[in-house]
């Protein structure tokens, strides 16, 4: 099987590949509770392996995982005060600014090596997806390589039951599923409670039981094509709009982008707001970061 993982790869290898197919995929997810009966690693597992499955189906080089991710602010404290409760959850959480600003170094670096496309794949949900499509908005004029973010939901289509709707849950039948077929080790289905035991379970999604590896495998495989043909029009759009020479951008220079242009619109972004969910309870453990400080 032939190595895509940027980490794993000598750099021959490297060269090879960027030379045959000029794509970098991100994977971005988090550790935190996904049900008894899965890894707390899902998210990124998830996609980091879907990025894998991807390059190795259609060319193109992934850079290492990223597994620190947005949580316990916004509507995530108030969402996690109800799925989780007051249980130890073994989060790596960051706050919105820290991992978009984590995210504009990242295409920095990939842009000045010379990559043509960028595809950032999360595989955590909530509105982080919605705020890194708008940061790509604001940082594509900066960039020659063409960028474009998703969720992994947005690739599964025509999702668990082929009715032709993109479809992602929560430690729920999808994403177990999913989990199942690209690290089966990382799902225990004898894990689940008893049908009959009062929840959250760990933020375990209710229709988890209805879970099926080969349907995992099933949608892995729409996610694939479904990226190949992403990665073919991102490099056709950067062909066509080729620049006549590249200008490798400095840390400063993001620096200067992030305050400018990013730094104000953060408070907008759907990550630091409460939306109409209601907060934590004043006694939970997930007050602590709720609301965002209002100087963020």
């Amino acid at each position: 099987m032939r190595e895509v993982r940027w980490e794993r790869m000598f750099p021959d290898e490297l060269e090879a590949a960027i030379a045959a197919c000029p794509v970098v995929y991100f994977a971005y997810g988090l550790c935190e509770p996904h049900g008894p009966q899965n890894a707390l690693g899902l998210d990124a597992l998830k996609a980091h392996a879907i990025c894998c499955a991807a390059a190795r189906a259609h060319g193109s080089i992934v850079a290492p995982p990223d597994y620190w991710h947005i949580h316990e602010v916004g509507l995530y404290a108030g969402w996690a005060a109800e799925w989780v409760g007051e249980a130890r959850s073994w989060l790596t959480a960051v706050p919105p600014w820290v991992h978009f600003k984590n995210v504009c170094y990242h295409l920095r670096a990939a842009d000045a090596l010379g990559f043509h496309a960028a595809i950032l794949l999360t595989g955590h949900y909530g509105p982080n997806w919605q705020d890194l499509k708008t940061l790509l908005a604001l940082l594509q004029p900066h960039f020659a390589m063409r960028l474009y973010g998703l969720p992994d939901f947005e690739a599964n289509q025509p999702g668990f039951d082929g009715d032709g709707k993109a479809t992602g849950d929560h430690a729920g039948k999808v994403e177990t599923s999913l989990l199942w077929a690209l690290e089966p080790a990382c799902v225990d289905v004898s894990r689940f409670p008893a049908a009959d035991e009062p929840g959250p379970h760990f933020a375990m999604g209710p229709n988890a039981r209805q879970s099926d590896r080969r349907v995992g495998e099933r949608m892995v495989a729409d996610e694939v094509r479904w990226l190949g043909d992403k990665a073919a029009a991102l490099l056709a759009d950067y062909e066509a709009a080729k620049p006549a020479t590249r200008r490798r951008l400095s840390f400063g220079e993001i620096e200067q982008i992030w305050a400018e242009e990013v730094m104000p619109r953060l408070p907008e972004f759907k990550s630091m707001l409460p939306g109409d969910r209601p907060g934590p309870p004043p006694d939970s453990r997930w007050q602590l970061n709720y609301p965002i400080p209002p100087e963020m």
